[in-house]
């Protein structure tokens, strides 16, 4: 008898990375350092792009559930120092790049983005264009928290060009809005979504998040019908990775509190069952998007990539990152940033970086990151063209990987031709599980392997 979606959610549970990079951020090591970094900024880059990612770390309170480098704090005196550490870094690394090369994406995370007022909202884009060429019609998008938004950072976001907003919502319910110190109402949610359509933003992105405590599948099915009423262009559901271990305040909640994993499975299948009835179609992973939108196209067209900020239709880019804890990408480095605050404004006062640790990527790291980010973006890896690109015997390069999807093929989440591997329908719910089949980290026998938050 065919294992139901259920069954196969509960059987491919998993701890597993996201592959918003490869290697994966645990792999970085501090034995990559500033030199590294600026070398690696002066090679040539012929045909590649900018995405500009600028962190604000500031938050006014502290939700128990976020996994994200932050500051709680209303102080709001913190900002200025780091509004000048950020142009420091941002002066140091323009210096070292083509200054033609233009930034077709640019997106500001947090933390808080809206932390910041309204004129150092103008002030940061300001420096940013100073030192940067961002080209004329950029995405340029912001992480927003709904809560102590008002007009006025609407207004200073699209009157500095932000043309893409992206709101955190995560949960409706009363109970979990309690139980993980971020009570919102669904007013406050419709007024700045009525006042971002009033301003002209192109697109307006939710986000949302299934395992959060007190959660169940009935209530969270209001949540979506809610949502689904609001209508926005794109939703992002991330599963709520529980890491006390790496996030001390998770230890705020209660492990009794969280849904079990019958309640977890049960979330994420009404979130693909209400969102695919109302139209929106299922990226990969967390992301689902109108059958309009761009990112559908770049699917369809198979020019969809993934980055750290999750699929984008910008491939052929390098990321420039700037501010605590950041994560930096050129062809062949990843880079991430000091992560204490202090620290981090130190360093760039001094030397204008602020690298923490990093990572060069081999050739191997470089065929499984693109054959992984190939199978998570087209659904399909054929072998044939990907050979040629790379100048390999796809079968038995991949002959490791083959074998651990045998299983899941005979499970019915991918297909295994004699010249192609392809995603089933409902394979698009395990990404995380078919990526990992790639991962020659994971494969290696250490016994100090990260962990992971699980696949569902």
């Amino acid at each position: 008898m065919a294992m139901t979606t259920l069954d196969l959610l509960r059987k491919y549970s998993v701890p597993g990375p996201r592959y918003t990079s490869y290697p994966t951020a645990p792999y970085f090591h501090t034995g990559f350092d500033e030199a590294g970094w600026a070398d690696a900024l002066a090679q040539p880059a012929p045909g590649r792009g900018l995405s500009i990612y600028t962190h604000i770390p500031f938050c006014d309170s502290l939700c128990s559930y976020c996994g994200c480098n932050m500051v709680a704090t209303r102080d709001y005196g913190k900002t200025r120092p780091y509004l000048v550490a950020l142009e420091r870094e941002m002066a140091a690394t323009a210096a070292r790049i083509d200054p033609s090369r233009p930034a077709h994406q640019l997106h500001w995370g947090g933390g808080t983005p809206t932390y910041l007022n309204p004129d150092d909202i103008r002030q940061l884009m300001a420096m940013t264009r100073r030192h940067f060429c961002i080209a004329d019609h950029a995405e340029i998008s912001c992480e927003i928290d709904p809560r102590d938004l008002t007009r006025a950072h609407l207004e200073a976001l699209r009157e500095s060009g932000f043309n893409r907003v992206s709101f955190g919502v995560q949960d409706m319910d009363p109970a979990v809005q309690q139980a993980v110190n971020r009570v919102q109402s669904a007013e406050l949610i419709h007024q700045v979504m009525d006042w971002s359509r009033e301003l002209g933003f192109d697109s307006i992105n939710l986000d949302l998040i299934v395992g959060l405590p007190k959660q169940t599948v009935e209530r969270f099915r209001r949540t979506l019908a809610q949502v689904v009423d609001w209508a926005p262009d794109r939703l992002a559901v991330f599963a709520y990775a529980h890491v006390p271990w790496m996030k001390k305040h998770q230890r705020l909640i209660r492990d009794a509190d969280l849904p079990d994993a019958a309640a977890r499975l049960g979330l994420q299948q009404a979130v693909n069952e209400m969102l695919g009835e109302a139209g929106y179609v299922n990226i990969g992973l967390d992301h689902f998007a109108r059958p309009e939108d761009e990112l559908v196209r770049a699917q369809q067209n198979k020019t969809l990539w993934r980055n750290f900020q999750g699929y984008t239709t910008h491939k052929n880019s390098d990321i420039l990152a700037f501010g605590v804890s950041s994560i930096s990408q050129t062809a062949d480095v990843y880079m991430q940033n000091e992560k204490n605050l202090k620290r981090y404004q130190h360093r760039v006062g001094y030397t204008g970086f602020a690298v923490e640790r990093g990572i060069r990527l081999s050739r191997d790291d470089q065929i499984r990151r693109d054959a992984i980010t190939r199978v998570m973006c087209d659904m399909e890896l054929d072998f044939a063209s990907f050979g040629r690109e790379w100048d390999i015997g796809v079968a038995d390069y991949f002959a490791d990987a083959l074998t651990d999807l045998r299983p899941l093929a005979d499970d019915g989440l991918v297909e295994l031709g004699t010249g192609r591997i392809a995603v089933t329908e409902r394979g698009r719910l395990f990404l995380r599980n078919i990526g990992m089949c790639f991962d020659r980290y994971l494969k290696d026998a250490a016994s100090d392997k990260p962990r992971y938050s699980r696949t569902a």
